[in-house]
């Protein structure tokens, strides 16, 4: 996996920071996947400058309805569409998020030539494919505001394919099953259990994707234990009464929750366009005081996750 950030301005955009947008390439093995947490104003001009294409994803994820966070989407889902792409789409977000993408499409005259689903979210369990579990957490914000926590699940291990030989088992399609772990009848009427043959699983990428938020107990559940947590900074530490007012989090607020969460990586965003490239030197040093393994996300960073 890798996290692809197309805007890390809070609020209004700046000469290098567009609005906020984040693209999650899950880049599978077997098909394209993509998925976009948030979508502001511009987020399909940030596209262009990257060599990725709004015709992979497949999910969008919409932490609430102020318009840093929103006003990109209408535009994007337009030209996806007079792109040709015809698969399928879904767009998760807060109530009012139907209505908002309805609304902005019949009024505007426009449409979708692929499937558009568009599901509203509660707290909880969203969806389980199999390969990941996606879950919400509600947050601290003047209007409804989830994050969202993903979780890959645990990839089996290595087939030990020289003790299923040494146990007179051929190679074959038969090895494919084992490989999942399931018990397999052999002509000759033997049972195999194919997780006696496996190694020790590979554990799933757990990641935090945080929309807007003042302090809140939830926020220790969506981190907790995450292999990385993608948080807002507004603001800096002296401002996080005015940042907590306006449902915000301070530098060190961000990196204590970090600390005490065991997430085991933290990068920040949304920064707000008061903070030139120094202002956001400073922001990044009050948070690696508190939390060492700190990152700052600018519009184009790439941060593997593997």
């Amino acid at each position: 996996m890798e996290l692809i950030f197309l805007g890390t301005s809070a609020g209004v955009p700046t000469r290098t920071r567009n609005m906020t947008s984040i693209l999650l390439n899950l880049q599978q093995p077997t098909h394209a996947a993509m998925w976009l947490f948030d979508c502001g104003e511009g987020t399909q001009h940030q596209f262009l400058k990257t060599e990725h294409h709004p015709g992979k994803l497949d999910k969008i994820f919409i932490t609430h309805l102020h318009g840093d966070h929103l006003f990109g989407l209408p535009g994007l889902l337009c030209s996806r569409s007079m792109q040709g792409n015809p698969a399928a789409l879904t767009i998760y977000g807060p109530k009012g998020i139907r209505e908002f993408v309805e609304m902005a499409l019949r009024l505007s005259g426009s449409w979708t030539d692929y499937p558009l689903a568009i599901e509203e979210v509660s707290p909880g369990l969203l969806f389980d494919d199999g390969r990941y579990r996606v879950l919400a957490y509600p947050l601290n914000h003047p209007v409804e505001c989830y994050g969202y926590r993903i979780e890959e699940h645990d990839k089996p291990g290595t087939l030990n394919a020289a003790a299923l030989v040494a146990d007179g088992i051929r190679p074959g399609p038969l090895f494919q099953q084992l490989k999942q772990g399931l018990t397999v009848t052999l002509p000759d009427g033997r049972l195999i259990d194919g997780s006696r043959y496996l190694g020790p699983a590979t554990p799933g990428l757990k990641l935090a994707i945080f929309g807007d938020t003042a302090p809140c107990p939830q926020a220790f559940e969506l981190a907790r234990g995450v292999d990385v947590m993608v948080h807002e900074t507004t603001l800096e530490d002296a401002m996080a009464e005015k940042a907590n007012g306006r449902g915000h989090s301070s530098t060190r607020q961000t990196a204590a929750l970090a600390r005490e969460a065991g997430a085991r990586r933290l990068i920040i965003t949304h920064v707000s366009s008061r903070y030139d490239r120094e202002g956001c030197r400073r922001l990044l040093a009050e948070c690696r005081e508190v939390f060492t393994d700190c990152e700052l996300a600018e519009d184009f960073s790439v941060f593997s996750l593997a």
